[in-house]
């Protein structure tokens, strides 16, 4: 079945497209999917694109980071505003694919991949989605919820507020092949300090469960606890709670559940 290429000069336009054509998906940066095209999926027949600046728009400077969804992890490398980011750009692929990767399309990277938007979930955010009526904005939990019914949805960028202390935020990417192996498991952390102990704590697994999750008991026993080896020992403790991880290649359930408390511990120490 040959392949149409449609573009469009708006983001409404191209989630218009997307609603009204079910065999229609919508091209980034391309590394998922041009991966797919070059597989042999049937499942589409239309690709959409779009030519709107907004698609691949940074504003940095603020409190509030708003970034478009066709924003590359090259983008996010050369940004020194984005300098806590830049472990986590870093993690996605080469430097070939960091030129084309887009904040968007890992959204919906499946495990083993996405290890962007572990730290996205750690930082919060927002995910904006396009339709011809206008933009909407949703949690970035609830938009990983849905995940695997939103195939057809346009994600227009995602927003986030800074951190006060960039050296709050934390990532690590386990790997077995380095420099630009797949994840055995992501971890992501936001442990801001006040008066010496940790207030608002948010921590995010990747390849820990079906799509990336926050880990709750885990910032529930972080709760106004010095960021201190003795202070973290019961987050260390429920690491494992709530998670599902799968068995693959990389790693079996059992060793993901057994690994996930001491890697917790060495970011969070910052001994990783």
């Amino acid at each position: 079945m040959p392949l149409q290429l449609r573009t469009t000069d708006t983001l409404s336009e191209a989630a218009a497209l997307l609603a009204s054509e079910r065999a229609a998906r919508f091209l980034g940066g391309g590394t998922l999917l041009m991966r797919a095209v070059n597989e042999g999926d049937v499942s589409f027949s239309v690709i959409v694109r779009t030519r709107d600046p907004a698609f691949a728009r940074m504003r940095t400077a603020g409190t509030r980071i708003e970034l478009g969804a066709g924003v590359r992890m090259a983008q996010i490398l050369a940004s020194r505003d984005l300098a806590f980011l830049h472990p986590a750009a870093r993690a996605i692929g080469g430097p070939a694919v960091r030129s084309m990767a887009t904040i968007g399309g890992n959204l919906f990277a499946e495990h083993p991949y996405g290890d962007f938007t572990v730290a996205l979930l750690a930082l919060d955010a927002r995910v904006q989605l396009a339709s011809s009526l206008g933009v909407r904005e949703l949690a970035l939990e609830e938009f990983l919820r849905a995940r695997g019914r939103s195939e057809r949805v346009l994600v227009s960028g995602v927003s986030f507020e800074r951190p006060a202390d960039p050296s709050a935020f934390r990532f690590h990417k386990m790997t077995r092949t380095h420099p630009k192996g797949a994840a055995v498991l992501t971890i992501a952390a936001l442990v801001p300090l006040i008066g010496g102990r940790i207030v608002g704590a948010r921590v995010a697994y990747g390849a820990m469960a079906p799509t990336p999750m926050r880990a709750r008991a885990v910032e529930r026993a972080l709760e106004g606890r010095p960021l201190t080896a003795e202070g973290i020992a019961a987050a260390v403790a429920v690491a494992a709670e709530g998670t599902d991880p799968p068995t693959d290649a990389l790693a079996s359930s059992w060793y993901r559940r057994r690994v996930i408390g001491v890697m917790l511990r060495r970011l969070l120490l910052g001994e990783t």
